[in-house]
């Protein structure tokens, strides 16, 4: 790891324009998956700080600096800033694989994913149009699009610079004020990407940035009064507790939460196309990824021969020290959630078909779990039901098409599913039939797919990120009515 390419943001929270400590003076310490080691602090903030932090957001939306640019002016921002990220791309990259633990080739592609999303969304800021609508004679009727006002951010630790741009891009481009409580686990690229915020030029109190625990911070944020919209990605159990807190406040909640997402194989699809994607996607971020493919569906035909090659190829997984050039699968967040992912590893309900490997020199403290393999699997097993958020890949046999369309939507989730068939008539069926936010015909993931509109059913959430759906759900509808005789 070349930590002397590393900036270290310090223990502060970004609250009206200013890096400021905790109210409280406390601070948490900052363990690198690879090695378990501490390696920095974090302010370990209270419900003082967000109260500051929601003061600071109402002050930029109420008459600040903010609110008084053009959807062009926060265009034009949000592009300086999208080119600052790209600047610090692999300085952002190395401190990610720090933080997180993904691999470094994965930290980089994150990084141009980040700056994308505020591309995207900077070239979007002033394409957001009312309407006319048609009425009685005498009357003008205008339907506008309008910010919530302030926003407030949970996000999660498996994607910290992509999640602080998926959330906080579009709900600036519609001109909110915003809120953003990271993940304690891992939050240092989003503190370093308010930082170029702040150096690019946003405007006081357009961003704030409250750092410390979820039961403390996150829940002072998602309660507070003075917020007008709440956006949260992480677990279903936590979701709830989001969506209570919005409604006693009667506002509105975007929850992106978890999934069990299937890719069904048939006997007619590219099987050569289809391993290295089947794989990569359960292997990703060391599985942890709301939408990562954690059920392979294969036709019963050809269940003996998918299952022997994804054998050959989850044995020659190697789980090794993240920022290595070649690393491919590293180590998870922290020691409970490898704890987590052993425990269904050793209490699954079905047969273990193939392990990876450890590297001989991986840290010896560091949180590695090698990729595993179980089949066949009974559908209505824990393992097939559950989200284990680590590198384990669940196979089941199907008969037909009914029976895949029966399995695929049979658990709580609803957030992605894969297909992989040459019959175009059976694509359409297919993705017709899943109950679920995406579906990819043979392949998995589009490269972020910022344009994208993502989100779930069911437990996996409801409300859409990503593409120009999220413009909508950082805003709401104003209907002007002019009756001018």
């Amino acid at each position: 790891m070349k930590m002397q390419s590393i900036r270290l943001p310090d223990p502060l929270n970004l609250i009206g324009g200013r890096w400021i400590p905790a109210a409280s003076g406390r601070e948490m310490d900052v363990r690198s998956p690879i090695d378990g080691e501490v390696f920095t602090s974090i302010a370990d903030s209270g419900p003082e700080d967000v109260d500051a932090a929601v003061a600071a957001a109402r002050a930029a939306f109420d008459g600040g600096a903010w609110s008084k640019l053009t959807a062009a002016e926060r265009g034009r921002l949000m592009l300086r800033l999208s080119l600052r990220i790209e600047a610090e791309a692999e300085a952002l990259a190395l401190l990610e694989t720090r933080d997180n633990g993904k691999p470094l080739r994965q930290a980089r592609a994150d990084m141009l994913v980040t700056a994308r999303y505020f591309e995207f969304y900077g070239g979007a800021a002033d394409k957001v149009h009312g309407e006319v609508i048609p009425f009685l004679a005498g009357y003008n009727v205008e339907m506008h699009r309008e910010p919530h006002g302030v926003t407030g951010h949970i996000i999660p630790w498996n994607y910290p610079a992509q999640m602080f741009a998926r959330s906080l891009a579009p709900a600036l481009a519609m001109g909110n004020a915003t809120v953003l409580k990271p993940a304690e686990d891992a939050c240092l690229t989003a503190l370093r990407i308010a930082d170029l915020a702040c150096e690019v030029g946003f405007p006081d109190g357009a961003i704030n940035v409250v750092t410390g625990r979820g039961e403390v911070a996150g829940k002072a944020l998602s309660e507070h009064r003075g917020v007008d919209f709440m956006s949260f990605t992480g677990s279903p159990e936590v979701g709830v507790l989001i969506q209570v807190a919005a409604a006693k406040n009667f506002i509105g909640c975007t929850l992106e939460l978890g999934g069990k997402s299937p890719q069904i194989v048939f006997a007619d699809a590219d099987l050569e196309a289809a391993y290295p994607v089947i794989v990569n996607a359960i292997i990703q971020n060391g599985g942890q990824t709301c939408s990562a493919g954690s059920r392979i569906l294969i036709e019963r035909g050809i269940f003996d021969e998918v299952m022997a090659e994804l054998t050959r190829r989850f044995e020659g997984i190697v789980t090794s020290d993240s920022s290595s050039e070649d690393a491919v699968l590293g180590p998870l967040i922290s020691a409970r959630q490898k704890q987590r992912v052993e425990r269904y590893i050793d209490e699954a309900d079905a047969p273990l078909v193939a392990r990876g490997k450890l590297a001989g020199d991986a840290p010896q403290g560091g949180y590695y779990v090698p990729a595993a393999l179980f089949g066949p699997c009974d559908p209505g097993s824990r393992i097939a039901q559950e989200e284990v958020f680590g590198p384990v890949l669940c196979a089941i046999p199907f008969e037909d098409e009914a029976d895949a369309i029966r399995i695929a939507n049979d658990t709580e989730y609803g957030l992605v599913a894969g297909l992989w068939t040459r019959d175009g008539g059976r694509q359409q069926r297919l993705s017709k039939a899943m109950r679920c936010g995406q579906v990819f015909i043979n392949g998995y993931g589009a490269g972020g797919g910022v344009e994208l509109p993502f989100g779930g059913v069911r437990k996996s959430g409801h409300g859409r990120e990503k593409g120009f759906e999220a413009l909508h759900e950082f805003s709401r509808i104003k209907t002007i009515v002019n009756n001018h005789g």
